[in-house]
This record gives C-alpha cells, structure tokens and sequence, in this order.
C-alpha cells in the first residue's frame, strides 16, 4: 500500500512512546486520539524504568496495554531512549506490516527518523507538547498537541503518592491541560492559508471541497488542528470566520450531504 493510498482512518500502527518526554496522565487520551487513525498494533514505550522519575507509570501501561522497553540512562544528561526507539523503529518498518507510525514525543531528536520513515511511504502521525520544535513537526504528515487531546479529559487522576510535594506540581500542571479551549477569532495567517487552499482546490464556480480542503491544509501545516482554536470542526471554524461561506450538496446517498467552502473575497 503506498502512502497516497492509504485511508488514514484504518490504518495498522506502530505506536512508540518517549517516557521521558510525555506526562503519563495524558496516555488515555493519546491512546484515544490515535485511535482515530487506525489500529495500533504494536504499542511500546521507551525509558529507564529504573528511575523514580517514570516509575509512577506502571498503572498506565496496564490499562493501556503497552508493552514497557527498558533502556538504562548510561550518560547522565542524555536522553537513551531516542537511540532505542529509533532502533526499533527501523526494525519495525523492515519486519512488520505496518501503514503507519505514531511518534509520542516532543524531542527534535525524532525529526530524521520521521522523514526515513515517510521516505519509506508510512504515514506519520506525532502527538507532543506545544514545546516541540518546529522541525520534528515538520517531519510528520499530521502532528497534534497534547494540550489539545487532553482538554476533555476527566479521567485522567492525580495518584496519591503520601504527601509528596510532587502531586500539587502535577495537579497543576494537570488542570493546564484540562482547561476548555474556547471558541476564539482565527488568526489572520491561518485565515489565509485557508483561503490559498480554496483557491487551489476550487472548482469553476469558486467552491472547495470541505474534505479536501482539510486534506490540503494539513499538507502544508501538520499541526493544523482546528481545535487548537476551540471548534469542535473545521467546519465550524470555517463557518465562523466571515470571509468565508459554506454550502451543502446532496450526494446519491440520501442520508450524505458535502460541504464545500467558497471566499467571497476571490475574484
């Protein structure tokens, strides 16, 4: 299967987690949002799971079912896990049948293996803090922010660990990512990289299709998620933003309607 014509909502994922780099109580909702892209058939974390620092994760990987790796810290300072991701990495893009992978991490370090392995025609997805370099972003065919997939989580807990100090830090830094984004005006640079893509996807009567659109977009700016604004669609966001206008046709399916999108600015 090549990576054009894969149908990015059922494709078979290999999923690799850097311990080191991503809070363990935003898991279920990582694990939730790749499971709209597909089925994560191989599901493993990275870190040195003799430090007390990532200790605190066994709960997670059980709920989750992701198998834990163990890669001692020999440098102090150095991050040793990078090295034993992208190691399996290699060996799952030769071995497995695989369409897919899913890089949870906020480390530019993962940036080459990400271009390797869309030189390779997977698709690759990476989920990361709003801290990620902008080169790792780049590297990805769709990047998404933690911050954003946890808003909506009400699982996620604070576990009771006697006291320490380190549970008020968490719980702060927890109610940061579950903090409702609201719906806000759309800035003007994304205003416009939605109209360049309507103008390169318009038919002769100026409309776009929405689902291309999305498509497009995404193309040209992988961390593009509409809701980084507070739109529960990009439809929605598309709707707010008045330069724009949406229109409804039927399809041979009764039960289906498209949407497609039309700047009224365009001449």
């Amino acid at each position: 299967m090549t990576h054009n014509a894969l149908n990015i909502n059922n494709m078979r994922l290999a999923v690799l987690i850097d311990a080191e780099n991503v809070p363990r109580y935003s898991i279920k909702s990582v694990m939730a949002e790749i499971a709209i892209y597909g089925t994560p058939t191989i599901k493993r974390i990275y870190g040195d799971w003799t430090s007390p620092t990532i200790a605190g994760w066994k709960i997670s990987l059980l709920e989750n079912a992701i198998t834990p790796i163990q890669q001692y810290s020999y440098t102090t300072g150095k991050n040793s896990s990078d090295s034993a991701m992208i190691i399996d990495a290699m060996d799952i893009l030769y071995t497995e049948k695989t369409d897919g992978f899913v890089i949870v991490s906020s480390d530019s370090d993962f940036t080459r293996l990400a271009i390797r392995l869309r030189e390779a025609g997977q698709w690759v997805i990476g989920i990361g803090e709003k801290k990620t370099p902008s080169a790792f972003i780049a590297a990805c065919d769709k990047f998404t922010y933690i911050e954003v997939i946890c808003e909506d989580d009400e699982e996620a807990r604070c576990e009771n660990d006697g006291g320490d100090n380190r549970i008020y830090a968490h719980q702060r830094a927890k109610r940061k990512y579950t903090t409702k984004i609201p719906a806000q005006k759309v800035p003007e640079d994304i205003v416009q990289l939605i109209a360049d893509s309507v103008a390169a996807l318009a038919g002769d009567n100026g409309a776009a299709f929405m689902g291309e659109l999305g498509n497009l977009i995404l193309k040209k700016q992988p961390d593009f998620d509409h809701r980084n604004f507070g739109y529960m669609s990009l439809s929605a966001m598309v709707k707010s933003i008045d330069r724009f206008e949406t229109e409804f046709r039927q399809t041979t399916d009764p039960n289906i309607k498209h949407v497609f999108v039309r700047d009224k600015e365009a001449t």
